[in-house]
């Protein structure tokens, strides 16, 4: 299908040539980009996937984020090129990235996206996780990658990981 292995610093372009095609302009004005912008990504959570000639033909990333003073992984964007989607690759993309975190002791996750695809993954909505707007409260979802790591979890969601846990 395609192998996967951790974004390099050498794959940056190809992976942003990747999500330009893959999101519609303007992706970067949204509020989930306004968290990751000036902050480096986990490096160890941000995955490439590559077909047999090389190409990039699916990636991921994934930010650290605060939620109140507690410490977040924020996943995405996930992206897979056109001609590649619907063989299960983002799919495969995401649960590599959330058994690496849980590997990694990361306790939560969360994301902004629909709830009907992301729930097969573990994910479901965040009540008192507050996204800068104009994010959508029903968009917004959560994994526990510790059990209980959401338990009395709330508050806006900043730019920063620095936390209490």
């Amino acid at each position: 299908m395609a192998e996967i292995a951790q974004e390099q610093p050498g794959d940056h372009h190809e992976v942003e040539a990747l999500y330009d095609l893959c999101f519609a302009p303007g992706r970067e004005a949204l509020s989930s980009y306004r968290l990751r912008d000036g902050v480096p990504p986990e490096a160890e959570l941000c995955l490439v996937a590559r077909g047999r000639a090389g190409e990039a033909a699916g990636a991921i990333r994934t930010w650290p984020v605060r939620v109140g003073d507690h410490a977040a992984l924020l996943l995405g964007p996930v992206a897979v090129h056109p001609t590649r989607q619907g063989e299960g690759l983002g799919g495969l993309l995401i649960f590599e990235v959330i058994e690496r975190a849980r590997m990694a002791g990361h306790p939560r996750m969360m994301l902004v996206g629909d709830a009907p695809y992301y729930s097969r993954f573990g994910f479901s909505r965040l009540d008192g996780v507050l996204m800068p707007p104009p994010t959508n409260p029903e968009r917004v979802l959560g994994l526990a990658l510790q059990d209980g790591a959401w338990d009395g979890i709330g508050g806006e969601v900043t730019r920063t990981a620095d936390s209490t846990d």
